[in-house]
């Protein structure tokens, strides 16, 4: 079930994107859902971690929580999804994103609140995803650096998240592969 605040606080139209002032209410949105997550899930989920953009303090976001779900094997995506089904959520399985299994949830199908990207914990997408939100979140430069290209790429993409995503990938990957670089 949604927060009381959630309606006001977190929902954009599919194919839209917008930007929106950071909330200090993302991070409970995010502890309301991690726990009807582990509720659902159990054991199968190894970790339930929020990231992107709603997971760094005064950065401006799409109202839309991330949320990673580690899942050891990667196989093991197959048993989140009828417990996702029945949170709500639906399965896109076109999400086109490797070694993602995708499930998003709203207040209807036409919008977006909540993203949950299933990948297998300890992978490379989780270690990758983490280190940049955690580098996001202490590094106000990079965090500055990171919100230009975000304010330019809905200017080029207001419409479309592949064509808004892509603004972005070059230097999402560039910043991920210096994170994650072996010593």
């Amino acid at each position: 079930m949604s927060g009381p605040d959630e309606g006001a606080l977190l929902g954009l139209r599919h194919n839209q994107n917008r930007l929106v002032a950071y909330n200090p209410a993302w991070a409970a949105a995010f502890e309301a859902e991690r726990a009807r997550l582990v509720s659902a899930l159990g054991a199968t989920a190894r970790s339930i971690e929020h990231y992107g953009s709603t997971a760094v303090s005064g950065l401006p976001a799409k109202p839309i929580v991330d949320i990673l779900v580690g899942v050891l094997p990667l196989s093991d995506w197959a048993k989140c999804h009828d417990p996702l089904l029945t949170l709500g959520y639906d399965y896109a399985e076109h999400a086109g994103v490797p070694g993602h299994h995708i499930f998003g949830r709203g207040r209807d199908r036409s919008e977006r609140t909540h993203l949950v990207h299933v990948v297998e914990f300890g992978g490379e997408s989780w270690v990758s995803n983490l280190a940049f939100r955690d580098a996001l979140r202490r590094d106000g430069q990079l965090r500055d650096r990171y919100l230009a290209l975000k304010v330019k790429a809905v200017a080029a993409a207001p419409e479309g998240r592949t064509a808004y995503n892509a603004q972005k990938q070059a230097f999402i990957d560039a910043v991920k592969a210096w994170l994650v670089a072996p010593d």
